[in-house]
């Protein structure tokens, strides 16, 4: 099987954001959520637009500050975090996404060139064959991670490496394969599938490598733990 290809964390402290992170919004173009997710990505584009990575795999990073009485392991999906600024940012060449939540006054963005790492110690595994808007690709998902113990409550760092073909969009990925991991994230109701405390990650990674071979089917590795305190995850 085609494996993953992981990328570190890039050191530095960024740039500091002008506006609020803002979560995606599937609401109509004229609804304010949308219209603030809007000018929030445009904003930033500009910001980081001097810094960007002109050539090569580039990694993002988006450490999202949320305020100091907020529970940062309820909501706030750092998925739904990433994918608007992933999408709205170039996604050619960008082969990993860092993404935080931690209380701080402030949240900071930061783009680098990709430097590969090792692989995380103990990683789950599968190929999908299904279409990612289907139910099918959720079971064969959670089938990987069905052996697993869940991890124990409070904040969990996770990473997902996928092995794509040439057309695939990975952004697309990100939440079916979330929804999948109640085996490790516990679930939000007994009587629910895919929905799992995906409040918990505090600490997301998600990295891609491109295969010619591999068509339509993807491979999804999957590595998570308890996350450090979110003082180290800065």
């Amino acid at each position: 099987m085609t494996t993953a290809r992981w990328y570190a964390r890039p050191a530095g402290e960024g740039l500091t954001l002008r506006k609020n992170p803002r979560l995606a919004s599937w609401n109509k173009a004229t609804d304010p959520d949308q219209v603030r997710l809007r000018d929030y990505l445009k904003d930033t584009a500009d910001l980081l637009a001097p810094a960007m990575i002109r050539t090569g795999p580039w990694t993002l990073v988006l450490d999202v500050g949320l305020p100091p009485g907020r529970d940062l392991v309820d909501m706030a999906d750092l998925d739904n975090y990433a994918y608007p600024l992933a999408t709205r940012l170039r996604t050619e060449d960008l082969v990993s996404v860092w993404c935080t939540k931690r209380h701080a006054a402030t949240s900071r963005v930061l783009v680098a060139a990709a430097d590969e790492t090792a692989a995380p110690s103990k990683i789950y595994t599968v190929r999908t064959t299904a279409s990612t808007q289907t139910r099918a690709y959720k079971e064969q998902i959670r089938s990987a991670v069905s052996s697993a113990s869940e991890i124990a409550p409070g904040p969990v760092q996770l990473q997902l490496g996928y092995v794509v073909g040439p057309q695939r969009n990975w952004t697309s990925l990100w939440k079916p394969t979330i929804d999948a991991l109640d085996p490790l994230l516990g679930r939000t109701r007994e009587d629910r599938d895919w929905h799992p405390k995906d409040g918990r990650i505090t600490d997301l990674a998600l990295h891609v490598h491109v295969d010619q071979t591999l068509g339509h089917d993807v491979v999804v590795s999957i590595a998570a733990a308890p996350a450090a305190g979110e003082d180290t995850a800065r």
